[in-house]
């Protein structure tokens, strides 16, 4: 296995296995927990960085409530998913994960939606490296906190890039630390020692919340993280950093 560096040589368990088979049995692991340690650890913030990323989503589309076809990528228990249900109430929206336990949750809460609305979702397994999708078939594709889980992160926005129909937008929400004192050390006791305790604790995983720090800190972020884009194909990458820096929204067109 060659050797890789930055977030993607920062493996859940152990070096020995490809990083895409260790994230994927990460997040069976720890499916039944997500919610409540998401909830927990952001203080609820995620529900406003949600909002805040899908806000200008709709702005940069020019087309909301429109027949759009949107792809969420790395969706989890689906909570970009249904947002996105809500603020294009005519779109078909697919979200699509590598952890079935993950899906299995986000299909329970799509069960409990309305008709209409179940009519225009789908969840499916899939690997963001190779999309089960043809070129040029989505309007938009949003990514929440997963690009710093790629095995290859470049190949993967290719992989997006080549999904999205020309003029499409990418949507990337993703954790990053703060680049001023004393927020950044403040960050660092809080995400290297009370998120892995309490993440231990809730998820019974000893090791998935202390990746999660790790694989923050060795991700591109900002600047570097909208080169990489660019290198990809996207076109106008910009980024923005909320609450002191500890999330950035990224956004793109091909």
């Amino acid at each position: 296995m060659d050797k890789r560096e930055g977030a993607e040589g920062v493996m859940p368990y152990d070096s020995r296995r490809e990083k895409g088979e260790q994230v994927e049995e990460m997040f069976d692991s720890i499916a039944p927990a997500y919610d409540f340690m998401n909830t927990a650890m952001t203080f609820g913030l995620h529900n406003y960085w949600r909002r805040r990323a899908l806000r200008a989503l709709e702005r940069l589309s020019g087309k909301n409530g429109g027949p759009l076809r949107l792809l969420d990528i790395a969706t989890g228990t689906g909570d970009i998913v249904f947002d996105l249900a809500r603020r294009f109430p005519s779109a078909s929206i697919t979200g699509a994960d590598l952890s079935a336990g993950m899906l299995a949750i986000a299909r329970k809460k799509l069960a409990s939606l309305d008709t209409a609305t179940r009519g225009r979702i789908r969840f499916e397994q899939a690997d963001c490296l190779s999309l089960p999708y043809e070129d040029n078939s989505f309007d938009a594709v949003t990514v929440g906190y997963g690009v710093r889980n790629f095995q290859r992160l470049e190949e993967g926005y290719r992989e997006m890039s080549r999904v999205l129909r020309p003029g499409g937008i990418l949507c990337v929400i993703e954790l990053s630390q703060p680049s001023r004192q004393p927020m950044r050390s403040l960050y660092g006791l809080y995400a290297n020692h009370l998120i892995p305790t309490v993440g231990r604790l809730v998820s019974g995983d000893s090791r998935a919340y202390t990746y999660l720090p790790e694989s923050i800190a060795a991700a591109p972020q900002r600047d570097s993280m909208t080169a990489v884009m660019t290198r990809a194909g996207f076109t106008d990458a910009r980024w923005r950093s909320l609450t002191f820096g500890a999330v950035t929204i990224y956004l793109a067109r091909k």
